[in-house]
């Protein structure tokens, strides 16, 4: 298909899956005139929600609905080849004995029978829950929470880097405990490895999915975990992606082994990838990929409290350095030139208590060196340190700069210093870099400590580092962070004890962590 007609019959699915019919169900005219009217079809097959259902990016007066219909998942998702109208209902209770806003989506082939619907008119800072009915069958009853006007505490997760195959996403059962406001999760929702006779959960296929049809079912996989599927519809979520939702450690339109995967090839690999990834997440329809090419950053004002910062790190980077010269080259880049002058605006611009940065990949420097000189991970910020520097130097200036990271499949809780070869420079703010929900798996708190403690002597910025699978939490106020960083006792099995790990605090006007 041209490229200018699949992305206007992708155009036209998103827009009539967020469009609202006058607030009410479509009655049968209506229906006929939107030509939502059809001939008679065979009924369509049981099990219609399996994926479940979500929310995401809130605002004050809107929030997105997601769901997909997929009676059989692992294999494309089982449903006819024709456009489904499903209607869907907002309310006050999770009886819904008081209905707010409703109205009917279509669920069409093109977007894999996903539905996303950008819900207006409701009230600031509310619990709402939803549902959808295709057919006869009603989905789950989600709940979600539109963001307050002018909130005094924000409750926040962050959560990533969840490998199907490494165990089950045991942490998602106790952040629904925890009841937060918005999940935040900066990348790595599904793995593209391919299956291993050794993991604890094996992935679907035999391969490693590169057309869409595979990566719509590595996603419907992981979408069949039970906590996963709970903790979206338990709370809206604020979803990036990172390098594995495509390709381990791609950039741009490079492949990680740009010998083995021509260009042509990548880029049709990038416009698989990203569809699926936008027809499985809670988000409005400005993330219709064009082709290779998604919109993904973007921001959330949660009154004058929060501002957030959500970041691409993939898309518009320079190819990874190989070297230590590389690493300091000034014509590398992280986030291109327009993500950068954005950011640099909605910083300048904010008026929040708190400038929340949510960053795949790591900033805070990784010296992996002991002793005297330098090593770095050159995927990470301390491979474009001149662009990080340069940010790092911008955050004096800014109110209460706070990043939160994932990737590196453990804690790693940071002082944010203005220029890291410097040992006397000035601490300008705080990262948070998040355990991985599964990945890597159980690990050996012996084996962690004898690679990293070495290192700590090197990293006098780290407070906090630590091996087990979990998430953190944060309870902003006006006055300070309070942050939690919550572990399991295993990812091998499906339910594990769950414990505040440790307890840190980051004070408003004070840059930098401490342990509570």
């Amino acid at each position: 298909m041209p490229e200018l007609a699949r992305r206007r019959l992708l155009m036209a699915g998103a827009a009539t899956a967020g469009a609202v019919a006058t607030g009410q169900l479509l009655t049968a005219p209506a229906a006929r005139a939107s030509g939502l009217s059809r001939p008679a079809y065979a009924p369509l097959p049981d099990g219609l929600f399996t994926l479940g259902v979500a929310s995401g990016d809130p605002l004050t007066t809107s929030v997105v609905l997601w769901t997909r219909l997929a009676p059989d998942p692992l294999h494309g998702g089982g449903m006819p080849n024709r456009t489904v109208p499903v209607r869907w209902q907002v309310a006050l209770d999770e009886r819904f004995r008081t209905v707010v806003r409703q109205g009917t989506a279509t669920a069409s082939p093109s977007l894999g029978h996903s539905v996303h619907v950008d819900v207006p008119g409701l009230s600031a800072g509310r619990d709402y829950w939803y549902r959808f009915r295709a057919g006869s069958q009603l989905s789950p009853v989600g709940h979600t929470r539109t963001a307050a006007a002018n909130p005094s505490r924000l409750r926040v997760a962050l959560a990533s880097c969840q490998n199907w195959q490494n165990g089950y996403f045991t942490p998602y059962a106790d952040m629904r405990r925890q009841d937060p406001d918005v999940v935040v999760f900066v990348g790595d929702y599904i793995y593209e490895s391919a299956p291993a006779a050794s993991a604890v959960r094996r992935h679907e296929g035999t391969g490693e999915p590169v057309d869409l049809v595979g990566y719509r079912n590595r996603y419907a996989q992981y979408k069949t975990d039970p906590d996963l599927r709970a903790m979206h519809a338990a709370a809206p979520w604020i979803v990036t992606f990172d390098d594995h939702e495509v390709d381990n450690d791609f950039a741009g339109e490079v492949p990680q082994d740009p010998g083995k995967q021509p260009h042509d090839a990548f880029v049709a690999r990038l416009t698989a990838a990203y569809q699926a990834f936008y027809e499985h997440m809670p988000v409005r329809a400005s993330a219709v990929p064009n082709g290779p090419h998604i919109q993904m950053y973007r921001r959330f004002d949660f009154g004058q409290l929060v501002r957030l910062n959500v970041l691409d790190t993939r898309q518009f980077r320079s190819d990874q350095a190989v070297t230590h010269a590389g690493a300091l080259d000034p014509s590398l880049t992280m986030l291109g030139a327009a993500q950068k002058r954005w950011l640099r605006s909605g910083l300048t611009t904010s008026r929040a208590r708190w400038n929340v940065l949510a960053s795949q990949i790591m900033m805070a420097e990784t010296d992996i060196l002991a002793g005297p000189g330098k090593e770095w991970y050159y995927d990470a910020w301390d491979g474009y340190q001149v662009e990080r520097n340069d940010l790092l130097a911008r955050f004096r200036s800014v109110q209460n700069p706070v990043v939160l990271s994932g990737d590196r499949h453990l804690t790693m809780i940071s002082d944010l210093k203005r220029d890291y070869a410097d040992p006397r420079s000035a601490v300008v703010g705080a990262e948070f870099v998040g355990t991985s929900i599964s990945s890597n798996g159980d690990q050996s708190v012996a084996a962690f400590d004898a690679q990293w403690d070495p290192l700590r002597a090197d990293n006098p910025h780290w407070k906090f580092i630590d091996c087990h699978r979990g998430y953190h939490l944060f309870d902003i106020g006006t006055k300070g962070i309070d942050a939690q960083v919550r572990t399991v006792g295993t990812v091998l099995r499906p339910q594990s004890p769950s414990v505040a790990l440790a307890r840190l605090r980051v004070e408003s006007g004070r840059p930098g962590v401490t342990k509570a």
